[in-house]
């Protein structure tokens, strides 16, 4: 019992200094930008690097998993005599629920990883330390324009894995389940909105500022050596994508309740 308490507390103190990152991060971003004190160089960098490792990665994820999806949906429509609304149910499927969550899971399993690392050698070399020594903090330098570039990255690479997914299902409807062009654009555009594009795009967002913000609190507080900076590198993907699953499951409930679908 005291153990179970012990982690109980050890995990509300590890969820409080994430949210104090966070906040600091977003309070030193926004007074930078006001004060154009921000580091757009280093921003930059980081983005692209974001852009770098994420960027083919969901290609080559998107388009299998707009085939899985088109398949399957194509397989039920054809069933129950409704083919003719296999767009919209592949497409709001890819739009609503599959971009946001490949994209958390790129930015969480690559980027999340080398920012974690990344922050967590800089700890255990004692840069962190020399940072703060020098009356610099660590969260403005260091964090800010990580979470500013994945901000910045999230909603491209969220569209990216959109259009590859749409596409595709496009592709294998057509050409290997006897739908009609006219017919899977007709049923998609009946259902898709704009606003379903901004809610995927926004849940992007949230995902990436929580994968940095974990990513970042786990290579801050890397510890003993390499070991723990591989430890810090595990814990950042694995609290990360928890975190996230977690996040998208109150998303889409408040998303259903507020903005359920509607035929346009």
């Amino acid at each position: 019992m005291t153990a179970l308490r012990t982690r109980t507390f050890d995990a509300i103190r590890t969820l409080g200094r994430a949210l104090q990152i966070g906040l600091g991060a977003l309070r030193y971003l926004a007074a930078d930008l006001l004060g154009l004190r921000h580091p757009m160089r280093e921003t930059l960098t980081q983005a692209w690097f974001i852009v770098s490792v994420t960027a083919i990665p969901a290609v080559l994820v998107s388009v299998p998993f707009g085939v899985i999806v088109t398949v399957q949906v194509g397989s039920l429509t054809q069933q129950i005599g409704a083919t003719s609304m296999a767009g919209a149910a592949g497409g709001m499927g890819v739009i609503r629920q599959g971009a946001p969550m490949v994209s958390a899971l790129l930015l969480g399993g690559a980027a999340g990883s080398a920012i974690a690392a990344d922050l967590g050698a800089r700890t255990i070399r004692d840069e962190i330390d020399a940072l703060r020594a020098m009356g610099i903090d660590p969260v403005r330098r260091l964090v800010a324009p990580r979470l500013a570039a994945m901000v910045a990255v999230a909603p491209l690479l969220c569209a990216l894995v959109v259009f590859m997914g749409l596409a595709t299902g496009f592709v294998i409807n057509v050409e290997f389940q006897g739908g009609t062009p006219g017919s899977y654009l007709s049923s998609f555009a009946a259902f898709a909105s704009l606003t379903d594009l901004g809610i995927a795009v926004a849940k992007a967002v949230v995902f990436g500022v929580i994968v940095v913000i974990v990513a970042c609190q786990r290579g801050l507080e890397a510890a003993h050596g390499p070991r723990g900076v591989a430890n810090a590198v595990n814990a950042a993907v694995v609290l990360g994508v928890m975190a996230v699953f977690g996040v998208n499951l109150v998303l889409t409930e408040l998303i259903s309740v507020f903005l359920p679908t509607r035929i346009g």
